[in-house]
């Protein structure tokens, strides 16, 4: 009875701060009056909601992407949300999913601390947990529970039935994010309600696409640049540049938001655009990772024409059919195969030209891609077929000559396909980054574009593909173009 009492009472704040015609949520005051939060001075104060809290709450619909610029409030206002979801329905379960562990245990213990600061009667009654560790928190009276995951967890979320869905830092989620935010997704109880959020990560992967895709598949969109966050202002010297002026002009910002951005150009300088995010379109272009120059890509991007033929559902995009008298190099790159492996790739060039004439991009194993492979280099004129050799490349090479009799094949000093090194990889990548900034036109695959375009300097100094994404169509090219240099 005590307990029917308590959720009668919590479910009738709820009502008080909802609007009758938006559904059940809870609203901007009912967060204030119940949650506390730890500000940026370290002080314990109620989660008054921000202008960058308000404009979401104002326009969320039950599935909704922000892009947004760094440290905005928005895991906070979402955390406090679904806490609330949480403890005034029954039998609800709440995930929210960080990027990595210390960015999930982060979020658990800001919403610790909001249980902690509810009233006594509430965690002596109604919700007591059960459990409340390892991101697991469980009121067994109401039947609900509130986890927070990290998405590199292995099979994160599989198996559950999920109400209210929080996807934190997405373009910076490790592994294959799309699969795992597929899964995710398929663990929503119909009905329920998520938000993906993120800072930008370059203009590929996962959360790239998702916004990208937005308006076809139903996701509210909701871009915050970093002016809404009322913290963000530091002095000016001097006077405006030209294009200071014009962003102080189109967006009503003050000498002191001005100065709080040159602040960030000296602290941040390539990654501005980035991390504090002004517009939709070039903080996802600011990349100051990228091995090959942006612009370049970005300028072959628009003049892009379509194929002229596909096939393989779409797997094989064909620009130049085969011409008579003209000799072809086909580059490529293997992978194992399988529904959730890498994908294999194969580019066939103009050997006089480097002119890129078809591309292959598709989950095959090592046999069936030598099939593949053989077929398409008769189809080029029994062009000369690269392999790398590295990994399954090796298979790949054993099948075209025993199964296939495909003998036309590149072998370097003396061993059938071509070894990608620590040695010769830099000089491959340089390679391709010329080809774009001065004979751009070359290329006509977007695949292709979108893999430059995300494929970045790690902190060792290496080169590869950023979380998320794929380089095996650049590597294919990067082959094919190197064994096209060797003559």
């Amino acid at each position: 009875m005590k307990d029917a009492k308590q959720l009668h009472r919590l479910g009738a704040l709820l009502a008080q701060e909802r609007p009758s015609t938006r559904g059940e949520r809870p609203g901007v005051l009912l967060a204030e009056r119940l949650l506390r939060v730890r500000t940026r001075q370290g002080s314990i104060e109620s989660l008054r909601a921000n202008p960058v809290q308000q404009a979401f709450e104002a326009r969320r619909g039950s599935a909704n992407i922000v892009l947004k610029a760094r440290q905005m409030g928005l895991t906070t206002w979402i955390a406090g949300r679904f806490f609330l979801k949480t403890i005034t329905r029954r039998g609800v379960l709440t995930v929210q999913v960080a990027h990595t562990r210390e960015a999930a245990e982060g979020i658990f213990a800001m919403v610790e601390r909001m249980w902690q600061h509810l009233p006594e009667e509430w965690k002596d009654g109604l919700l007591r947990r059960s459990r409340a560790n390892s991101g697991q928190m469980v009121f067994p009276r109401l039947d609900s529970e509130f986890r927070v995951l990290s998405a590199g967890e292995e099979n994160a979320g599989r198996g559950l039935t999920i109400q209210n869905l929080h996807l934190s830092e997405v373009s910076r989620w490790p592994g294959d994010a799309r699969a795992i935010l597929a899964g995710l997704r398929a663990a929503l109880a119909p009905g329920g309600e998520m938000t993906l959020e993120s800072t930008p990560n370059g203009a590929s992967g996962a959360f790239y696409e998702e916004w990208q895709q937005a308006l076809e598949t139903g996701l509210v969109r909701h871009f915050f640049p970093w002016w809404l966050e009322p913290h963000y202002r530091a002095p000016m010297a001097g006077s405006c540049s030209p294009e200071e002026y014009a962003l102080a002009f189109r967006y009503k910002l003050s000498p002191r938001q001005i100065g709080f951005r040159r602040q960030l150009q000296t602290r941040f300088r390539g990654l501005r655009a980035q991390e504090y995010a002004e517009d939709a379109e070039s903080c996802f272009k600011a990349s100051g990772d990228c091995c090959f120059p942006v612009d370049a890509i970005e300028r072959r991007m628009e003049r892009l024409r379509g194929p002229v033929a596909t096939r393989r559902d779409g797997a094989l995009e064909i620009w130049l059919p085969p011409a008579r008298g003209r000799d072809y190099i086909l580059g490529v790159d293997s992978a194992g195969g399988g529904a959730d492996g890498d994908f294999a790739a194969i580019q066939v060039i103009e050997r006089s030209t480097g002119l890129q004439c078809a591309e292959l991009c598709e989950r095959l194993a090592p046999l069936e891609l030598a099939r593949v492979t053989a077929a398409l280099a008769r189809e080029y004129g029994n062009g000369l077929v690269a392999v790398e050799r590295n990994n399954h490349g090796a298979a790949v090479l054993a099948y075209l000559g025993a199964s296939e009799g495909y003998q036309h094949v590149f072998a370097q000093h003396g061993v059938a396909g071509w070894l990608t090194t620590a040695g010769n990889k830099p000089a491959m990548v340089s390679r391709l980054g010329v080809l774009l900034e001065e004979a751009g036109a070359l290329l006509s695959s977007r695949r292709l574009l979108a893999e430059c375009r995300s494929f970045v300097t790690l902190a060792n100094g290496a080169t590869a593909a950023s979380p998320g994404a794929h380089d095996d169509c650049l590597m294919a090219m990067a082959v094919a173009q190197a064994v096209r240099a060797e003559g």
